[in-house]
């Protein structure tokens, strides 16, 4: 009788149709692909050439992958020679304290001009990089890229005016009109009045001049991008904070924490879970203040770190946070190293990786080409990737 039971079953389940991955809906499918992590998502790629066609062209793919990564964000990194990475952040980040933790390389080679490279700042995935010297009679070149695809392009640069000494460049995004935009404060030799510039991605090549700023470009406009406006210290004045309104592109201050005792140069100004964040060193302590109430000079809180509980493998000086994680926990780069502080504990736990970090960013990576923003026609270099775990 158990004989024939288990026969009759058997029969059954055989009749029973397998579901495989590549038979449920594309919507599913999608879903559960946006989750993946980068590594797995170009190793996916090579599995046919279905799933490649739907991680690289898909735009509803590429739409939910870029909502997730804004919720987890990476660390984009470069190292002592200008190699990118980027470190992915995942719930279970505590991993990360630990010596088995690798960046994912990425190993394009841009056909950038000879020269040093600068990151101006980075943007829902895309980067601007700066070659070489901005100073007035070195020629310089200005660079839009998506590190994750490795395209980019070269931004036409306005001619050098005989009365300019110098130039320098910011990055940033609007919210509200989904459009990029990159600043160019030119300084003249006889003035400390600078003049802003501004270049709107997919709007032709022209750059518009948008008025003066009474501040000379000596001081590199910041990254932070928050509250609809790129910020940065003032070059002189530790007190001053300014904005410019990507919307508007109008020019405003901010009011700085009181008390500050350091020249703004030795200022970071950053941002912390959506917060307009300035940190501040000691011989003693370092302050992170947080402006909790934008624009409100009164909702400057600080918290603060003393210099006993700073690991001896780091640096005291250059501190710079450059996320806040669940729990309040704050990464920080000192020097070449990365740490997550805990403001509760007041404790340190260094992150491992296997490289030097010169610069250490939060970084959105994307899967958006560069044509959503530039246009189909426009002529958009690639150098095709390879992504791997070094």
């Amino acid at each position: 009788m158990d004989v024939k039971s288990s026969s009759c079953k058997r029969s059954r389940n055989s009749h029973v149709p397998r579901m495989r991955i590549v038979d449920l809906p594309l919507m599913i499918l999608i879903d559960i692909l946006s989750r993946l992590s980068i590594k797995s998502i170009f190793q996916c790629k090579t599995v046919c050439k279905f799933w490649y066609n739907v991680l690289s062209y898909d735009p509803l793919f590429v739409k939910m992958y870029q909502t997730r990564s804004q919720i987890f964000p990476c660390i984009y990194l470069i190292d002592g020679v200008g190699n990118p990475s980027f470190l992915e952040i995942k719930p279970e980040y505590s991993s990360y304290a630990h010596h088995c933790n690798r960046p994912i390389q990425l190993t394009p080679k841009f056909h950038y001009p000879p020269g040093s490279v600068f990151l101006v700042g980075l943007c829902n995935g895309f980067t601007c990089f700066v070659n070489d010297s901005t100073n007035i009679d070195q020629k310089h070149s200005l660079y839009i890229g998506n590190p994750l695809l490795g395209e980019y392009f070269e931004v036409k640069l306005p001619k050098w005016e005989i009365t300019d000494c110098g130039v320098t460049y910011g990055f940033c995004f609007s919210k509200a009109s989904g459009k990029y935009k990159v600043l160019r404060l030119v300084v003249g030799k006889l003035t400390k009045v600078s003049g802003l510039e501004v270049y709107t991605l997919g709007i032709g090549e022209k750059w518009r001049n948008v008025g003066k700023i009474p501040c000379p470009a000596c001081y590199k406009f910041g990254k932070v991008n928050i509250n609809g406006a790129l910020h940065w210290m003032d070059s002189e004045k530790n007190d001053i904070i300014y904005s410019f309104d990507i919307e508007t592109e109008k020019i405003k201050s901010l009011p700085a924490p009181l008390g500050l005792v350091n020249p703004p140069w030795n200022l970071k100004l950053v941002e912390l879970g959506n917060y307009l964040c300035l940190t501040d060193y000691y011989n003693t302590n370092i302050d992170i203040w947080r402006m909790k109430e934008y624009g409100i000079s009164e909702s400057w809180t600080k918290d603060i770190i003393l210099v006993d509980s700073i690991p001896r493998s780091m640096v005291h000086f250059n501190f710079e946070p450059i996320l806040m994680w669940k729990d309040g926990e704050i990464l920080i780069q000192s020097g070449t190293k990365l740490a997550l502080y805990d403001p509760k504990m007041k404790s340190f736990r260094l992150v491992y990786f296997h490289s030097e970090v010169i610069t250490a960013v939060t970084y959105i990576p994307s899967f958006y080409s560069l044509k959503t923003v530039m246009g189909d026609k426009f002529q958009v270099s690639n150098v095709y990737p390879k992504t791997r775990i070094v």
